[in-house]
């Protein structure tokens, strides 16, 4: 399966406080071509959490247009995670919701 930036993905969720895992979604960070050269997938976290906001946390205006089930927002907590672990594919951010990412991306992840 090819996975493109912005995708948003299901998958086992790793805890870094704790042993287990939970399905959820995650946003795919790194571009197709990183993705099929690695077989791996950069993701960062999807979360419907309300009570601990991040200051980069950003609420998805079209969360209904990217299959996700309820109003959520992108939190800047990343992992790297094997492609073959990925259960399925949900759906793609919205132009909008990709813009508003790429901003928090800009901001807090220096690359320059």
């Amino acid at each position: 399966m090819i996975f493109k930036a912005f995708d948003v993905v299901a998958v086992s969720f790793p805890f870094t406080d704790r042993e287990a895992t939970k399905r959820r979604p995650a946003l795919v960070i790194s571009n197709e071509r990183f993705n099929q050269q690695h077989n791996q997938l950069v993701l960062a976290m999807i979360t419907t959490a309300t009570g601990d906001v991040w200051p980069s946390d950003i609420s998805f205006a079209h969360w209904q247009e990217a299959g996700l089930k309820a109003a959520c927002h992108f939190r800047l907590k990343l992992f790297t995670l094997d492609k073959n672990l990925v259960l399925k594919t949900i759906g793609h951010l919205s132009p909008q919701d990709v813009k508003s990412v790429q901003a928090v991306l800009t901001e807090y992840v220096d690359v320059g």
